[in-house]
């Protein structure tokens, strides 16, 4: 068997850390025949539903297994699924192409079988423990107007060791190499923990006068100065030293995979953290599935086991970059300070100028509070006024902020607007 070499031999609390990833991925293996089994078990029940007739511990035994056999987690992306969107009251076929390839990221470009030129958007989404289809409703709202883009992270535990390391800094090269694939001309929307590293990004190109500097860049529910409005989030990030983070959330990706040994924060340990925060909703959406399934509620349950089925999908991030999100972002507020450093370079936002910049948050926000991502507006002082907007959406949480009905309603319009207005 393969043994990692990078775990201190002389810590034991790093060493049950680095424990983790076996044990989960143990259980997991185990509990694959029992979900396979209640899966067959539950469709099997199904085909003896008579309706009324059918008595009723059938039907929650059915659903009971159903639900064990849905609970698991994946670890591979799912498919975005968007095959066709309307051009001009038309349907117009879409393409997923590889723009540009790194062991880390994809530069998955949405390619219409239409000539019509739009503008272009690289849609940074975020390396937190769920795959870039997180994004899914935003792109499918961006679309129909515009030519998209999407950094599509690859997961932490199929990348080799060989690869090297993934830090911020390797974040922000990739930002910026993304943008010149694309081209000059190109705009950024980046969304929650990608705004740091896309303003990072944009300062750079802006002060090294690179000519595929970005013409906007929007910042949706970011965590750019998290010293304003401080949630349970950015108070968790506060609560111990970095050394605590290191020693109980990082772990090593068993050998069986083609990361084997690298040192990540699973995704696992992510998801939980999420639920955790927001218990009572996960556990009472369970129950609503349960009764969904008893009663024959199938639109209902469909939409539950879809949005758990990409909830479930988790990604590991490599250790590096987590590490140094926490410390320089939540701990350290380098941005907002002036000492955020990219390859000795610090970060200068105000050496921005010509590009426009739109802040969004939304008002029951508790992943990034009201003033958290606005703070950017300040940072951008070279930048003039009437080129900085500001959006506060009403009665949505994070979430809410790129996907749904109110940001395909209220949201995008003011997204569209500053593309348009710097795209002339």
């Amino acid at each position: 068997m393969l043994r990692c070499n990078n775990i201190p031999k002389n810590d034991p609390e790093t060493q049950r850390a680095g424990m983790m990833y076996q044990l989960y991925q143990a259980q997991a293996d185990a509990l694959l025949p029992l979900r396979r089994l209640a899966r067959l078990g539950a469709g099997v029940l199904r085909q003896l539903d008579f309706g009324p007739y059918t008595p009723p511990l059938l039907r929650e035994l059915g659903a009971g297994w159903g639900m064990f056999a849905e609970l698991g987690l994946t670890h591979q992306r799912p498919s975005f699924g968007i095959d066709w969107v309307a051009l001009d009251d038309r349907p117009v076929q879409v393409m997923e192409e590889t723009a540009d390839d790194t062991p880390f990221g994809t530069l998955l470009h949405f390619r219409k079988d239409s000539p019509v030129v739009q503008p272009r958007v690289l849609l940074a989404a975020p390396m937190s423990g769920h795959f870039a289809t997180l994004l899914r409703h935003t792109v499918e709202v961006m679309l129909p107007e515009h030519d998209v883009y999407i950094t599509d992270w690859k997961n932490a535990r199929d990348v080799p060791l060989a690869a090297g390391r993934f830090g911020l800094e390797t974040f922000i090269d990739h930002l910026i190499r993304f943008l010149e694939v694309i081209g000059p001309g190109a705009h950024v929307v980046a969304v929650c923990q990608p705004t740091v590293p896309a303003l990072a990004a944009t300062a750079v190109m802006a002060e090294t006068a690179n000519p595929a500097l970005p013409r906007s860049v929007t910042l949706m529910a970011g965590p750019i100065d998290t010293r304003v409005n401080p949630t349970r989030v950015n108070e968790l990030a506060q609560s111990q030293p970095i050394e605590w983070f290191e020693k109980h959330l990082i772990t090593t990706v068993p050998w069986r995979f083609r990361g084997a040994c690298r040192r990540v924060y699973p995704g696992f340990l992510q998801l939980a953290a999420f639920i955790s925060m927001n218990l009572d909703r996960h556990v009472a959406a369970h129950f609503n599935q349960f009764r969904n399934l008893v009663e024959g509620n199938e639109s209902g349950a469909l939409a539950h086991r879809q949005f758990y089925r990409e909830y479930g999908a988790v990604m590991d991030m490599p250790a590096e970059f987590y590490l140094e999100t926490v410390q320089q972002v939540f701990q350290g507020h380098h941005l907002p300070l002036g000492r955020l450093m990219w390859h000795g370079q610090r970060i200068r936002p105000e050496a921005i100028r010509r590009t426009g910049l739109l802040t969004v948050e939304g008002e029951r926000d508790d992943i990034c509070a009201i003033g958290q991502t606005m703070a950017a507006l300040d940072l951008c002082c070279g930048i003039r006024v009437n080129l900085k907007q500001h959006h506060l959406q009403t009665a949505v949480g994070h979430y809410g902020v790129f996907a749904g009905k109110r940001w395909a309603r209220e949201v995008y319009p003011r997204v569209r607007e500053m593309i348009q207005v710097m795209n002339d």
